[in-house]
């Protein structure tokens, strides 16, 4: 194809997505489950898994490869400007006040699922053929184990957004604890990437970069843009010029986290959250927060659905892999998290929705995997494993937290 062919065909491509998601997200909405659950299954569903399956001379015409060079950059862009979003829309002053829970809930979200996934790791590995062969015992091991450790970050934001729990205190442990433990699953990943390409240097720098990004972000980039922000104040609105210059820094941290292979999608929720509180954070959500949710953010599901193929879980073997995948990741996340949660003095009912909450792995699930898969370091069947898993424990979220917390969680905070 050519660049104007490509143009013209992610137009059509677009309006496809967008109008199958609405369609699934009509559905989801009568089953109780957000808009972002609905992108995520639609993105599987026009994957090779079902429409790729039922039609595939339709779907490759519809999804060529070529079409992928344009698909993938701008379902990025989505991604990254919602986590800006994100970062505008989270509370640090309540992580400061329950940072103790924050903690607890996170280091408990990562050690079990953790032990949990590195003890399978050691089982695909010596028992399955679910790793290449270039991939070591160890990067087996670590690769699994931080992919339990995800917690569905950007997902958990919509989630919580949708249950109405934003700046309440269960929200926001939440996010906190679903923020560090992510940081933590990449830099796992990191370590598992500079063993695959042999380059120890590039977990250091990941690691290092990353520490000094989040510091001077906000240490020194916060406080002056607050000063900056008071002449705004007092104007009462954020001017074009003004706007521009949050996009650019937006577009700044997205690019030096995902140099340092940290993912775009930390420096823009650090960049968000280094933005200054009140009229400057609302003027940026009203601005940003429709056209990408509505637009550029089912993008990135497609994308990912398209790399799924479920098809290749063919026997009882795999599946019985499968459940044990899933059995690793409910009580290594979930069920640590609420006992985490409530050893910290967090009442029963906020704690059982923070461990369903921090259950969810949807969005950063298949960025890890999806890293995973193109380097080389998982199969296809692994791939799809995971994406299974990643979809029901997201699919379990929205109805389990009813179930749990249900008419109470207004009063979460």
């Amino acid at each position: 194809m050519s660049h104007l062919e490509l143009a013209v065909h992610f137009f059509f491509q677009l309006a496809v997505i967008l109008a199958f998601c609405q369609v699934v997200g009509v559905v989801a909405k009568r089953l109780g489950q957000p808009q972002v659950v609905a992108e995520m299954i639609a993105g599987v569903i026009l994957g090779p898994s079902i429409f790729g399956l039922m039609a595939p001379d339709l779907s490759a015409k519809l999804f060529p490869a070529d079409s992928m060079k344009v698909l993938f950059p701008v379902s990025q862009l989505g991604l990254a400007i919602y986590m800006f979003v994100v970062g505008l829309e989270f509370r640090i002053d309540i992580i400061r006040e329950r940072a103790r829970s924050a903690i607890a809930v996170s280091l408990a979200g990562m050690i079990a699922p953790f032990l949990l996934g590195a003890g399978l790791g050691w089982l695909f590995f010596h028992h399955t053929d679910l790793f290449p062969e270039k991939t070591s015992l160890t990067e087996a091991v670590i690769f699994l184990g931080a992919s339990m450790c995800i917690t569905a970050f950007p997902m958990l934001a919509r989630i919580i957004h949708f249950k109405k729990l934003a700046g309440t205190a269960m929200g926001t442990i939440a996010l906190g604890a679903g923020a560090i433990d992510d940081a933590a699953a990449w830099c796992l990943l990191a370590v598992v990437l500079a063993s695959f390409d042999e380059n120890v240097g590039y977990a250091i720098r990941n690691i290092l970069g990353g520490i000094g990004y989040v510091t001077i972000a906000l240490l020194i980039i916060r406080p002056l843009l607050a000063r900056w922000a008071r002449g705004i104040e007092k104007r009462g609105q954020l001017a074009d010029h003004e706007f521009v210059v949050c996009l650019i820094l937006l577009s700044i941290g997205a690019w030096f986290t995902d140099a340092i292979g940290l993912h775009a999608v930390f420096g823009a929720f650090v960049m968000g959250a280094a933005m200054p509180r009140g009229l400057v954070a609302r003027a940026l959500i009203e601005r940003i927060q429709p056209l990408t949710v509505a637009l550029l953010l089912p993008l990135f599901f497609t994308y990912s659905g398209l790399n799924t193929q479920i098809g290749l879980l063919d026997s009882a073997n795999l599946w019985l892999m499968t459940g044990l995948v899933m059995i690793a990741a409910v009580g290594g996340k979930g069920v640590a998290c609420w006992l985490a949660a409530r050893a910290t003095g967090v009442p029963n009912r906020e704690a059982l929705g923070i461990g369903t909450l921090m259950n969810a792995r949807g969005l950063m699930e298949l960025i890890i995997i999806n890293i995973g898969l193109q380097r080389g370091i998982i199969s296809p069947a692994l791939f799809a494993i995971l994406v299974i898993m990643a979809v029901v424990t997201t699919l379990m979220a929205s109805p389990l937290f009813e179930r749990l917390v249900g008419k109470h969680q207004g009063k979460a905070g």
